[in-house]
């Protein structure tokens, strides 16, 4: 039977508008409101330059995925495909390990980013306990549904990208008032040419525009994917785009380089530049909220991972497991969980999380050349095709990303896969065979 029409075990209750907001969730995160300040120490005041390569250089993964995703709508995703793809075990486990490693790991990172000194605004309280207490709200949330996690979402999206536009529209009036100077837009760092600080800054501006590649693993819940996947997932990011590219043109125009390099809360000096009357106190709650859709998104992603995986049979059996009413994965929530607040114990975590980028960027070659091989596999439904050059360069754009990242995190990230690999050998031992969709009450 076609895979398109097989009844799925989670119910389908993500329409395009849903998804479209799940999707813009993950992709704008938090980082953006931190992103300024990194990225001007490479590109000056060019910000908006590398945050449209990095958008590019998205894109051509985002092509990959949208095609296999439509091909084949079953939870797990990129372990999924390259299962298929490679007909390896082992190599499909690492695939979808190395998401989970760098979804779980990005959730405990968010969730001391939210018990940190945003939550400090408003109330004093341990950091490492307050974030657990976040992580499990976030999973009674999750276990309560998608439709009802999605609801959240599209509000907490809305909010947040409220904060953007606010940046937007308070710079815009401040440089109609004769304020700012729209000229540091072209300035670049001393003694860089053009190319190094836009290739330099892209790979900053590329971590801000992670975040698509969850919405894989929703498909099973996602109303007729075929059709509204795609226009979801390029929507979405061109979305992000324009936006960044605006806040990157107004934090240029609002501020000078170094007062933007040197603030921790750069969108929050932006707006104080303007004089206008926009209380600070806003901003750390916009902050809140983005941090805890992050959070969200992140967690729901790896919780329908682990169940992907389990039913593929690379994960225990028992992670499949599901709420008879509700339908959602109750283990794979609640180990992800666990997994989650065990790394907030974890003091320093920027090494982690130039760790995910590197692991998402292995996850990414392995989904554009699952394309490419898959392609002579057929199936009856229709589905969304990319033109066979995007997987090529999608590759090539990942080597070159993968070029720059430190070999401390490449030790980082062999010691993480090491141990996956050790958890793949002891859950083929000793697991039961996993659930099917035919074992389902």
């Amino acid at each position: 039977m076609d895979i398109a029409e097989t009844t799925p075990r989670l119910r389908r209750a993500i329409s395009g508008p849903l998804l479209y907001a799940f999707i813009l969730g993950d992709v704008l995160g938090a980082g953006i409101y931190a992103l300024m300040g990194v990225l001007s120490e490479d590109a000056g005041g060019m910000l908006w330059a590398p945050l449209i390569v990095a958008l590019l250089l998205a894109l051509l993964t985002a092509g990959s995925y949208a095609e296999l995703v439509t091909k084949y709508p079953r939870a797990g995703g990129a372990a999924v495909f390259a299962e298929r793809a490679f007909k390896s075990p082992l190599l499909s486990f690492l695939v979808g390990f190395s998401m989970l490693a760098a979804g779980v790991v990005s959730a405990a990172g968010l969730a001391i980013a939210f018990s940190g000194a945003y939550l400090a605004t408003f109330i004093d309280v341990p950091v490492v306990p307050a974030a657990m207490v976040f992580l499990v709200l976030v999973a009674l949330l999750n276990l309560r549904g998608i439709r009802e996690s999605m609801g959240t979402n599209l509000v907490m999206t809305v909010i947040e990208l409220s904060g953007l536009v606010i940046v937007i529209v308070v710079v815009g009036i401040f440089v109609a008032g004769g304020g700012g100077d729209l000229s540091r837009t072209t300035q670049l760092p001393e003694g860089v040419g053009i190319a190094g600080a836009v290739l330099g800054g892209a790979i900053v501006a590329y971590y801000s525009f992670v975040g698509f590649e969850t919405s894989a693993n929703v498909i099973e819940e996602v109303k007729q994917p075929s059709r509204v996947y795609p226009r979801a997932l390029f929507g979405a990011l061109l979305t992000a785009g324009v936006v960044y590219v605006l806040v990157g043109v107004a934090s240029a125009a609002a501020l000078p380089t170094a007062e933007l390099q040197d603030s921790t809360g750069p969108l929050l000096a932006v707006v104080e530049a303007t004089g206008l009357s926009v209380p600070s106190w806003l901003f750390s709650l916009i902050a809140l909220i983005a941090v805890a859709n992050g959070a969200l998104l992140t967690m729901i992603m790896a919780s329908r991972l682990a169940y992907g995986m389990a039913e593929q049979g690379l994960l225990p059996a028992p992670l499949a497991r599901v709420l008879p009413n509700r339908r959602t994965p109750w283990v794979a929530i609640a180990a992800t969980t666990v997994v989650a607040m065990l790394l907030t114990l974890v003091g320093d975590l920027a090494t982690l999380a130039e760790t995910v980028v590197l692991l998402l960027l292995l996850v990414f070659i392995s989904a554009n050349v699952s394309v490419l091989v898959l392609r002579r596999d057929r199936v009856e439904h229709d589905h969304f095709r990319v033109w066979t050059f995007v997987p090529v360069l999608g590759v090539i754009s990942c080597l070159v990303l993968l070029s720059q990242q430190r070999p401390i995190v490449w030790l980082f990230a062999a010691v993480l896969l090491a141990v996956g690999v050790v958890l793949w050998l002891v859950s083929r031992r000793f697991s039961a065979p996993a659930v099917t969709p035919a074992a389902e009450d």
